[in-house]
């Protein structure tokens, strides 16, 4: 059992993040008396990163529209009693003095302190002059959709979530647009192989050229002139290439905190930090233990982040006496479908396709750990597929009864 915090105590939130501004919020909502610190690295206001590369870039560039993504305004935060410092990135943790270092010089106390920094890109290994773009950030989407906005060649290094959504972006802004991936089957990490190849054929069929199972060599020239080299020695000209290969945990200001970091901060059940008293690490920062897999997982979703901030302001305010159970769910917007994911994939499992994708259809597939008991689900174009799935999957049910509910959605 985890018992309750004193609500009078001094609480510093290190990213201005999802997870960090939900949390504070949360503590204010929970009825937390005490005082709050909300640090950013950007100088930008908390806001909300899934639009960066869907909405945002879809169309015409609107500050108005990005302003709309906006987590919280001034005015509430002041409202909530929140101290607020922003554009001034943690530099370093001292949890004996229970410090925290900005890179400013200044340093801030606290009692309990929750870390929220997230992840960054991980850094392109290619840097011409010019006309590299990764996204994480507001400045990035204003600036790849300057870019995008062309209508010129466009490359994408790196067939996830976020390659395939700027993908998607690119051809609406009438870009010719190429994917290249390492992976010969980068879908499939995503979404398992009984629907990956019908995403791929989605792309194919809206325009997009791929590269699949062949690496990038170097990236040469500038802005509206570059030469993207592949294994193999094909070279792909391009105006604008994206380089989305992953990302990396935002730990490097923790080094010397005695903080165990192993993939991110190792947490226990309750996300509290392992190696000091007194805190907490949560959203794409945080690696904890998942309860389903039996693994530590490093989850980068909305609803991980939005989850465990909820989960952290409620054990500071009222205690908690379970540990923190996660969502497990994401999306993707690819085009016109929508792409969801419910739970997990075991790769010792099977997996059960309910319907089938086509040009104007719908699909489930329901995964089965190795014991046949559904473990999670993946939907495209089915909301109320979704829906029972999520509904049903808690309980633990056989996969293939999860199917059979699904095949009666007609």
């Amino acid at each position: 059992m985890m018992t309750q915090t004193d609500a009078r105590r001094q609480v510093l939130v290190v990213g201005a993040s999802l997870a960090g501004t939900r949390t504070v919020q949360g503590l204010r909502a929970l009825g937390h008396t005490g005082p709050v610190t909300l640090i950013g690295a950007e100088s930008e206001l908390p806001y909300d990163r899934p639009p960066l590369s869907k909405n945002l870039l879809k169309g015409a560039w609107s500050e108005p529209a990005a302003e709309g993504i906006r987590l919280a305004t001034p005015a509430e935060l002041d409202g909530l009693g929140v101290t607020l410092r922003l554009g001034v990135p943690a530099v370093d943790l001292d949890t004996v003095a229970r410090l925290v270092r900005l890179a400013d010089g200044t340093t801030v106390e606290y009692d309990v302190l929750v870390i929220a920094t997230g992840a960054a890109a991980r850094p392109s290994p290619w840097r011409p002059v010019s006309g590299v773009h990764q996204l994480r950030t507001l400045a990035d989407a204003r600036a790849l959709a300057e870019r995008l906005a062309l209508g010129e060649p466009v490359v994408v290094v790196g067939g996830g979530f976020i390659g395939t959504e700027v993908a998607a972006a690119a051809v609406g802004h009438g870009c010719r647009v190429t994917v290249v991936d390492p992976l010969p089957e980068p879908m499939t990490r995503l979404v398992g192989p009984e629907i990956a190849g019908s995403l791929v054929d989605l792309h194919r069929r809206n325009g997009v050229s791929t590269r699949f199972g062949v690496g990038v060599v170097g990236i040469e020239g500038k802005a509206g002139d570059l030469s993207v080299e592949l294994e193999g020695g094909e070279r792909l000209m391009a105006s604008t290439a994206v380089v989305g290969i992953g990302s990396v945990p935002a730990t490097d200001w923790l080094a010397g905190s005695g903080l165990r970091l192993d993939g991110g901060v190792v947490t226990d059940r309750f996300l509290r930090a392992q190696g000091a008293e007194d805190v907490y690490a949560i959203g794409d920062v945080a690696r904890w233990p998942h309860p389903g897999r039996g693994v530590d997982v490093r989850a980068e979703h909305w609803t991980s982040a939005s989850d465990q901030a909820r989960y952290v302001a409620t054990a500071l305010t009222n205690g908690v006496e379970e540990g923190y159970a996660p969502t497990d769910y994401v999306w993707s917007d690819q085009y016109d479908w929508k792409v969801n994911a419910f739970g997990w994939r075991d790769p010792a499992g099977t997996s059960i396709v309910v319907g089938e994708v086509s040009a104007d259809g719908r699909a489930a597939v329901v995964h089965a750990d190795a014991d046949g008991i559904a473990c999670g689900a993946v939907t495209v174009n089915w909301v109320r597929a979704l829906n029972q799935a999520r509904r049903l999957l808690p309980a633990a049910p056989s996969a293939e009864s999860v199917a059979e509910v699904i095949r009666g959605l007609g």
